[in-house]
């Protein structure tokens, strides 16, 4: 998953240094968290869109405050990051083998079972199932999501830009 920033985020930010200095620092820190709030729905609305999961743990992965998540803001440098520590979303992303190729396998045993048509990992099981080398295509939930977001938060950028601008200089005309 690319870790880019957002088209425009280098203007926000210096916009965001000079209005800080005009009194609307916290307003802007709420703008930031929620337009963090609109890029997880956004990865959301795509895992579902794509239907990347039935099982939802990368799902509700992807949210403030829960262990399997990445989610930083800082204050004073405007840092907002956001993301998932599940070790399979960038494979689902972005595709993958079914069994690595560089280990010179071409089957991978998985031991669990099937019900009602899912299957389930279990370590010690003696049942399981057999994979064969193959490619599963990524269904790009991130990159959908990423490509939307960004086309969002360029037009709330403008008219966010604009109202902090007009409210810093309203009367001084």
């Amino acid at each position: 998953m690319s870790k880019k920033g957002f088209a425009g985020l280098d203007k926000f930010i210096n916009s965001a240094k000079k209005a800080a200095k005009s009194g609307v620092k916290e307003e802007i820190k709420l703008w930031g968290e929620a337009a963090a709030f609109q890029f997880l729905d956004e990865i959301q609305n795509e895992i579902i869109r794509t239907k990347t999961v039935d099982t939802r743990r990368l799902l509700n992965s992807f949210g403030k405050g829960d262990s399997d998540n990445v989610w930083s803001i800082s204050n004073g440098g405007l840092t907002l990051e956001i993301g998932t520590n599940v070790e399979y979303a960038s494979f689902v992303n972005d595709g993958h083998f079914t069994v690595d190729p560089s280990s010179g396998k071409d089957r991978w045993w998985v031991p669990g079972r099937w019900t009602n048509g899912h299957f389930i990992y279990d370590p010690s099981s003696k049942e399981g199932m057999l994979l064969k080398i193959k490619w599963v295509d990524g269904t790009g939930y991130w990159d959908n999501a990423n490509f939307i977001f960004q086309k969002m938060f360029e037009r709330s950028l403008e008219k966010k830009l604009q109202g902090w601008i007009d409210s810093t200089f309203e009367g001084r005309a």
